[in-house]
């Protein structure tokens, strides 16, 4: 056809450019989308690594402020346990000290009992001492005009007969020897009943005398009858 045709040489080499033309463009267009999608893709890919990376750092300052709270809380906890403690021992204490006020109080009920009964017992004893004091009177009166009694009052100097006592000293009691002195010495013990000390000569029956004196509180009768000894022993 080039032979017979002189311009089919131009032609096809004109139909050739333009189908290079074409295939050129459309790899252009290609290389450009491919580019476009290459830029897009980084783009994607950076954002999606900015997200990942933010979202890391979130992650960390989530997990460091997890950690604080933990440690806040256990902190909280040890605060909390240790207040329990010490309420735990205030209370522990409140009750000590009511147990101690309980105590203490009963101790002041008791002793106020105790001075109640104490102070009941001494005026006890005093009016006992009183009516002793009058049975004494009368006793001097009556021995010591009639039958030449002396009485004393002495302080005992020893433990056993610490405090004041009284001497009876009886005379006219031997008819060879009026004069001579027969003593018999006595007081009141703790418990308000009269005690006799000593008596110069002894008299082994003073005890049951003693006795008798305690249980009848005449101390006249006790008085005479310490004489009728004494009497009775001169004679012997």
């Amino acid at each position: 056809m080039s032979i017979t045709d002189p311009n089919m040489s131009d032609r096809f080499t004109s139909a050739m450019e333009e189908i290079h033309n074409k295939e050129l463009k459309t790899y252009t267009d290609i290389i450009d989308t491919t580019a476009e999608l290459a830029q897009s893709h980084r783009q994607f890919v950076k954002s999606a690594i900015d997200t990942c990376l933010k979202k890391c750092k979130d992650d960390d300052i989530l997990f460091e402020t997890i950690q604080t709270f933990k440690k806040d809380l256990e902190r909280k906890k040890v605060a909390l346990k240790e207040k329990r403690q010490a309420i735990s021992e205030v209370i522990s204490e409140i009750q000590e000290k009511d147990m101690q006020k309980e105590d203490i109080i009963q101790k002041i009920e008791k002793l106020k009992e105790e001075q109640t009964k104490r102070k009941e017992l001494i005026e006890s004893q005093y009016k006992a001492n009183k009516d002793r004091l009058k049975n004494l009177q009368k006793a001097r009166l009556v021995f010591q005009d009639h039958l030449g009694l002396e009485v004393r009052t002495i302080l005992g100097k020893t433990q056993l007969v610490k405090g004041e006592k009284l001497q009876f000293v009886f005379r006219n009691i031997n008819p060879s020897d009026p004069d001579s002195a027969y003593v018999i010495t006595m007081g009141i013990n703790e418990s308000g009943s009269y005690q006799i000390v000593s008596s110069d000569p002894v008299l082994k029956c003073l005890p049951a005398l003693e006795k008798r004196l305690q249980e009848t509180n005449n101390l006249p009768a006790f008085l005479a009858n310490v004489r009728k000894e004494f009497i009775s022993q001169t004679r012997r």
